[in-house]
């Protein structure tokens, strides 16, 4: 098969790309005939001072990558594949104090102490909290008389009180978590009018309220998971500033990307009735995974190769970025039968909507399945008859498939 001709200029990353669609077709093209190709870039658009960047659409490559941290590194230029053209590269550098720009063996080091708190215990001892508290949510969605906004009065909720509930924030604080992690993420939405300087201070704001939260547990330890990773950093903890940013990457990997994969959850459902009537009549516990799937929540991440290598037939430069397409990947026909169609009862489901595998592998899976299949469990129960409105309106971001609204009603 000749190699595709994408349109000059075609950028997988261009947030104007995603303010619309996920390039489904382009990427099946891609997998086809050029699974590893070069994308240009000019004018610093990415904020890297490079030329470019690696798009790699194939699940097996998108694994083979996540799983060879020695050759593909998350610190160099961080994971986040696009910032803007006037981020500052000292700005960029500061964020490799995130677990998620982390290599072997620093990484190794901070995720061994921060995943005891995602371990099946402390997830279990969530369960009958977040289910009350999903109940609640999809009854008081269901008061309302007309169309309502699914985002904000359903999706972003369980995932803020998880957050909550898991490390110890009061229920009050949730907006404020809610506002600084949609202002960190939002730099390429003009609705939203929020410039890079806005971003930065919110992640101050969101690092320095942890950081305190933090200092007030090791003056006076609770039953909580705060005390558990800062208590005693001689013991192998936490400090204050590994707390801090270790909350700043939960308020993004673990709420805009579970609230996201609800939005989109949602919106299939609405769009494919008869799972919607399935999912209602069976409750098939594979549903969180599909959905995950099919919102592929993070589009993409990056890494830097730390040596010349070949990948997909093609030679990547040492110090070249490599983007990985999870929502490429996880549409790849090579691994998946059907699969464009939604299927909640899709087994097995090995998509990487959760990561590719290998150091970076989402810590909170087994949260996020649980948020996920609570709130949906909810909806039903409480809105079987829940109807699509309008369309949703998108985010518009390089990375990100988000969305900012779903109108939906109850009524009918």
């Amino acid at each position: 098969m000749p190699c595709p001709a994408l349109p000059d200029g075609f950028d997988f990353t261009d947030p104007d790309l995603l303010h619309h669609r996920v390039p489904h077709p382009e990427f099946a093209e891609l997998r086809a005939a050029e699974p590893v190709r070069w994308i240009p870039q000019t004018g610093n658009v990415a904020g890297f001072q490079d030329e470019g960047y690696w798009a790699v659409t194939r699940h097996a490559d998108v694994k083979y990558v996540s799983t060879h941290p020695e050759l593909f590194s998350s610190y160099l230029n961080t994971a986040i594949i696009r910032f803007n053209e006037h981020i500052q590269r000292d700005s960029i550098d500061a964020q490799r104090l995130i677990l998620l720009n982390m290599d072997p063996p620093e990484h190794t080091r901070v995720r061994q102490i921060v995943q005891r708190g995602f371990t099946p215990r402390s997830v279990r001892a969530l369960e009958g909290r977040l289910r009350e508290r999903a109940r609640a949510i999809a009854e008081g969605a269901r008061a309302h008389d007309g169309p309502f906004d699914f985002v904000t009065e359903v999706a972003c909720e369980l995932p803020l009180q998880a957050i909550a509930e898991l490390i110890g924030v009061p229920q009050d604080d949730r907006a404020k978590i809610f506002d600084w992690s949609n202002k960190m993420i939002a730099y390429d939405d003009p609705e939203y009018a929020i410039t890079a300087e806005v971003g930065a201070i919110s992640a101050a704001e969101l690092i320095s309220y942890a950081m305190n939260m933090a200092a007030e547990r090791k003056r006076c330890p609770a039953h909580d998971i705060v005390s558990t990773l800062v208590a005693a950093e001689h013991e192998g903890n936490l400090n204050s500033d590994e707390f801090g940013f270790f909350v700043l990457m939960l308020s993004v990997a673990g709420n805009e990307t579970t609230r996201n994969a609800i939005t989109h959850g949602m919106h299939a459902f609405l769009t494919h009735p008869e799972q919607w009537e399935l999912y209602k009549a069976e409750r098939p516990v594979t549903a969180a995974e599909e959905i995950v799937r099919w919102a592929t929540p993070v589009v993409a991440f990056q890494r830097t190769a730390t040596q010349d290598t070949e990948l997909g037939g093609k030679l990547i430069r040492k110090g070249d970025r490599v983007g990985l397409f999870y929502a490429s990947a996880n549409h790849d026909p090579e691994v998946f039968d059907r699969p464009d169609d939604f299927d909640v009862t899709r087994d097995p489901n090995p998509h990487l909507g959760f990561g590719g595998g290998g150091p970076h592998f989402c810590l909170g899976k087994s949260l996020a399945v649980l948020e996920i299949d609570l709130i949906f469990n909810a909806v039903a129960d409480a809105m079987p008859g829940l109807s699509l409105v309008e369309d949703p309106r998108r985010l518009r971001s390089a990375w990100i498939n988000g969305v900012k609204e779903l109108r939906v009603s109850t009524a009918g």
